[in-house]
């Protein structure tokens, strides 16, 4: 027999895409987290993991809603029953965005840029909500960064500008953490960005339709409770269109690619003194809609 849900949750419009990757005793699995919550598996509309279902969306996006009007036995998982994991644990392209907030160049003395200042991160980094940020034994200088990251859903190469909004399939929390000592060691930053651990994302991928304008959110980042970075998305640099029009004139952009859009002020390593992570600390960070990404932070 089939679990109905609320009669709110009948209705597609009125219920909030809040994608998430879970674990269960079956395994990983895509799903819907919904208010109350719960967690709604909606791997039976077909697509066995949330890559697919991006990829896919145009198709799934019935299904998936059909599947949440009438679950399957099985399907719905009380809070705490489903582990949450990064939303997209293994994007094809992890790419990143530095110096481009405003108020960040300005705290780390340099100039403003003036085209897109690209890094990468490897997707042995990604971890989700929960998951144990490790502090590397061989860096002495593990610093936080929270971000708004937005994920493709239509793929392409040269994507004009004007067309954005049909290339962002959603967005979600990102923490872009940095090893300063390695990083700053050289002229190229992925090393310094990719350790194991360093790319905490979550708790959900937003669906962009949620979202109404991405440069006029909130951001907050706070360790124990204390906040260390508050701004809003409006004082970003490089704009959404900015960043899909630039990276697609180099390379093809594809669907799953995590895309994070830099730190505002306020991170570790430009404050007197120094505040880096330290072992038993929990960092959050919040993006206005999104959810919260909370991560405890363990010495290796």
């Amino acid at each position: 027999m089939a679990i109905l849900l609320p009669a709110a949750a009948r209705c597609y419009h009125r219920v909030k895409m809040r994608l998430v990757t879970f674990r269960s005793a079956k395994g990983a699995a895509p799903g819907v987290a919904l208010e109350d919550g719960r967690v709604v598996d909606v791997s039976a509309a077909g697509f066995p993991d949330m890559l697919a279902l991006i990829a896919n969306w145009g198709e799934a996006r019935s299904r998936v809603e059909a599947l949440l009007a009438a679950p399957p036995d099985g399907a719905v998982f009380a809070p705490g029953e489903a582990a949450l994991v990064a939303p997209v644990p293994r994007p094809p392209k992890l790419i990143c965005v530095g110096l481009n907030w405003h108020d960040h160049a300005r705290e780390t003395n340099l100039p403003i840029p003036e085209v897109p200042t690209i890094f990468s991160k490897f997707a042995t980094a990604v971890i989700g909500p929960g998951e144990k940020i490790v502090l590397p034994r061989s860096s002495t200088k593990p610093d936080y960064e929270a971000e708004l990251a937005f994920v493709i859903g239509k793929g392409g190469r040269y994507i004009p500008a004007f067309r954005w909004r049909e290339h962002v399939f959603g967005y979600m929390n990102f923490n872009d953490v940095s090893a300063r000592d390695y990083q700053l060691a050289t002229t190229q930053w992925t090393i310094g960005k990719s350790f194991d651990t360093f790319a905490p994302m979550g708790p959900w991928l937003v669906t962009a339709d949620e979202i109404e304008d991405p440069h006029d959110l909130d951001i907050t980042l706070t360790i124990n409770g204390e906040v260390l970075q508050s701004s809003n998305t409006s004082h970003l640099i490089f704009r959404i269109p900015d960043l899909i029009s630039y990276l697609s004139s180099v390379f093809t952009l594809e669907p799953g690619d995590v895309i994070s859009t830099g730190t505002p002020a306020g991170v570790g390593f430009a404050r007197k003194p120094p505040r880096y992570l330290r072992p038993g600390d929990e960092v959050t960070v919040s993006v206005e809609r999104l959810g919260e990404l909370r991560n405890p932070v363990v010495a290796e």
